[in-house]
């Protein structure tokens, strides 16, 4: 991983590099033309130099003339020292440009010492005449040697005056180069610190989207920064934050849900107890009532009055137990049997009922009053309303994996309005002669009982009838035996 201070550090070292890179040409370019102008001006001083030495062997040549001391002499022989060292550098100036009138500008050096020897020797030897001779010729040698220098000057002058004006030429052209290099540098390096910043500023404004969508709630938008540095594993982390808050947004929402459901399951176990209660005024004393009724009956020889006591007192009875428990499918199926027996005393042709049961199948679990109230609406909206009567049909169906029971009747069939109200568990008013629980209220059992929600279907069209499917699995669902 790239840290943000190691592109930094790449950034500045980089920046460092370019301009230590120009400064570095630069003083190698003037260092380059001030060696070149010193050379030019140290063959001016070399030329002069002859000149000035020769002056002052001169003078020190009439200082030992007039006062022959070792002091003037030596002072004498270092100027001659100079003089020989002046046109040994002088030597070394020659080019194809002066090479004769600097060869006779040596010749006339060596015989300006040659002068100063023969001097000395004659002043040595006491000729006063010769030296004086020699003197004066020294000093004629003197003043040639000193317009030469001015000739040999002249010269280089003009030799070195176009060399000269190139170097200028050449400077400004340096320093134009030099602006053109500047300016090509400060932009690529404008347009690296801009990729820079956008290397840097682009992730933060993706992670501060991010941020602001999470503030408002919307936990399914990514966090993705496609970087190597400290904001990509900012990124992730901020990301994986944002799946464990939307996991547990998910599992709050869950508990809640499973929360409101025990809190209805609650609700309509409170609301059938009531209804039960409602609905039986000191059932125990009803029960023993119609079981004296039916002995009586019996007694009397009215035994179609009497099964029918029996009947009622069987769902009397049946009604007695808790609807939070469970029954066989058996059980239902008796109280069924019991209920209709009721209802075709009550309609005697006009209802006909026709049972088509799997008995291997009656040992299955499901809720207590659960057939009842479906068959009582069927009797209720496909029965009662006709002046003929009508069919239900019941069955018990084995499906392999799963118990089909199914309750039909050829009644004029339920809106498509009200199916949906059933399914969907919203209350929908009874008829004021029904048993009082409601066909929503068993939806709403058989689903919170068998756990899943396709359990119950309803198939309907108006004038073709109503058919209840109830579709219990085998599988999760414990027999009684």
């Amino acid at each position: 991983m790239t840290s943000i201070q190691k592109k930094i550090l790449t950034l500045t070292s980089v920046i460092l590099v370019i301009m230590s890179v120009i400064w570095l040409a630069l003083t190698y370019h003037n260092h380059k033309t001030q060696q070149q102008y010193n050379e030019i001006l140290q063959r001016y001083l070399s030329m002069n130099e002859v000149t000035t030495a020769s002056q002052q062997v001169i003078t020190d040549l009439n200082n030992y003339m007039i006062q022959p001391s070792n002091s003037n002499r030596t002072k004498l022989d270092e100027s001659k020292e100079k003089i020989q060292k002046a046109k040994n550098d002088v030597s070394k100036l020659r080019n194809a440009e002066n090479n004769f009138t600097l060869t006779n500008y040596i010749n006339l050096i060596d015989s300006f010492i040659e002068t100063t020897d023969r001097l000395l020797l004659f002043h040595m030897e006491n000729d006063s005449e010769a030296s004086v001779n020699e003197f004066t010729e020294a000093t004629k040698i003197s003043t040639y040697m000193s317009e030469m220098s001015l000739s040999l000057l002249d010269t280089e002058l003009k030799t070195y005056n176009r060399f000269y004006r190139g170097i200028i030429e050449q400077s400004g052209e340096v320093m134009k180069l030099g602006i053109w290099v500047l300016l090509l540098i400060a932009c690529v390096l404008l347009l690296v610190t801009y990729w820079f910043s956008l290397s840097i500023t682009r992730p933060v404004f993706k992670l501060t989207q991010a941020a602001n969508e999470l503030s408002k709630g919307n936990f399914d938008r990514q966090v993705k920064v496609d970087t190597n540095d400290e904001i990509a594993f900012l990124a992730k982390t901020f990301d994986r934050m944002r799946i464990n808050i939307n996991n547990l947004i998910l599992e709050m929402k869950h508990k809640a849900q499973l929360e409101r459901e025990l809190q209805e399951s609650k609700l309509l176990l409170q609301e059938s107890q009531f209804r039960s209660l409602q609905s039986q005024i000191n059932p125990h004393f009803l029960f023993n009532t119609l079981n004296t009724l039916s002995k009586k009956a019996y007694l009397e020889g009215s035994e179609e009055t009497s099964d029918l006591l029996v009947s009622v007192a069987g769902i009397l009875r049946y009604n007695l137990k808790q609807l939070d428990r469970s029954v066989t499918l058996h059980e239902e199926v008796n109280v069924l049997q019991q209920y209709m027996d009721i209802q075709k005393a009550r309609f005697t042709e006009r209802l006909q009922l026709h049972m088509e049961v799997d008995e291997t199948c009656l040992d299955r679990k499901i809720p207590a009053l659960t057939l009842q109230p479906i068959i009582e609406n069927a009797v209720i909206h496909a029965v009662e309303p006709k002046e003929d009567g009508g069919e239900i049909w019941f069955r018990v169906i084995d499906d392999n994996e799963r118990v089909i029971i199914e309750i039909e009747d050829d009644g004029m069939g339920m809106p498509v309005e009200k199916i949906d109200q059933i399914l969907n568990e919203t209350p929908v008013q009874t008829e004021g002669h029904s048993t009082g629980i409601g066909f929503s209220n068993v939806v709403k059992r058989l689903r919170l009982f068998y756990g899943y929600e396709d359990v119950i279907d309803i198939k309907s069209k108006e004038g073709c009838g109503t058919k209840v499917i109830i579709k219990i699995k085998k599988q999760g669902v414990d027999k009684i035996c």
